[in-house]
């Protein structure tokens, strides 16, 4: 009988610091892809210090777009001139985002040269499809 509540309290245990480890910090997501970029694209720790700030910045302003489409997409409209608008506003939005990148993407060629800003946004693509694919593999 001891043995199985020991058994039992330590599952729990171990079910709970797991699931603690599990929990999405935006901190270390951040952290962890400044490290990333930092190493892939060879930066130096100058270019790093001007380059990561617009970097943030932009993702920033990307997120409210972000949260803007996530809420046009909520509901489908009841009619097909509201689906029309809806369409129409969400290309907009994609349109806004491209835009938003071509900005930071000429403010960063002020900051660090062309082939370094190339290997950041390569690096960058890189991993977050790394990040989906660790998190695929948890979820299944």
């Amino acid at each position: 009988m001891k043995r199985l509540v020991f058994l039992t309290l330590f599952m729990m245990l171990f079910t709970f610091s797991v699931a603690q480890d599990k929990k999405f910090s935006p901190e270390k997501f951040e952290a962890d892809l400044a490290e990333y970029i930092t190493k892939e694209a060879k930066l130096s720790d100058e270019e790093a210090s001007k380059y990561f700030p617009l970097l943030r910045e932009m993702h920033k302003k990307q997120r409210c777009i972000f949260k803007k489409k996530r809420n046009l997409g909520k509901e489908k409209p009841n009619s097909e001139e509201g689906c029309a608008a809806a369409i129409r506003e969400r290309d907009k939005l994609e349109l806004e985002l491209k835009q938003l990148e071509q900005c930071y993407h000429k403010k960063m060629l002020q900051v660090i040269s062309a082939s370094k800003l190339y290997d950041c946004i390569n690096a960058e693509n890189r991993f977050h499809r790394k990040i989906m694919k660790g998190w695929q593999k948890g979820k299944r």
